[in-house]
């Protein structure tokens, strides 16, 4: 994995992140309950914070960070997205009930990136 991929790919989760976030802040406070609202918040954050690591790993590459790298994007992927997708559509009032069970899935593969990381310290 190139350093160039890794902070490129970083940079364009933190950019959607502010988007996103703008979205949720303006357009999507008339809109959506303050729950929904504060859930698609969570997605926003988490995304910025594993853009954020995904840049420092671009700068500091050990053995392990294709594995790391990929733990990352798809957590992204599937956590906040996913999430992104239930609070929208179920605004629509057309939940899209079936993105529940893969918002958990995703987490997990944060939660393992991160492991990856610390492994790939020591």
């Amino acid at each position: 994995m190139t350093a160039q991929v890794l902070i490129a790919t970083g940079a364009v989760f933190g950019m959607l992140s502010v988007i996103f976030g703008a979205f949720g802040a303006h357009a999507l406070k008339k809109i959506l309950s303050k729950d929904q609202l504060h859930s698609f918040e969570v997605g926003v954050k988490y995304q910025m914070y594993h853009a954020i690591v995904l840049l420092a790993i671009g700068y500091g590459q050990g053995p392990m960070t294709t594995a790391i790298y990929w733990c990352f994007v798809i957590g992204i992927l599937l956590f906040s997205f996913s999430i992104y997708g239930l609070i929208l559509s179920d605004a629509k009032g057309k939940k899209l009930k079936f993105l529940g069970p893969i918002t958990p899935i995703g987490g997990l593969l944060l939660v393992t990136g991160w492991l990856l990381l610390i492994v790939n310290i020591f």
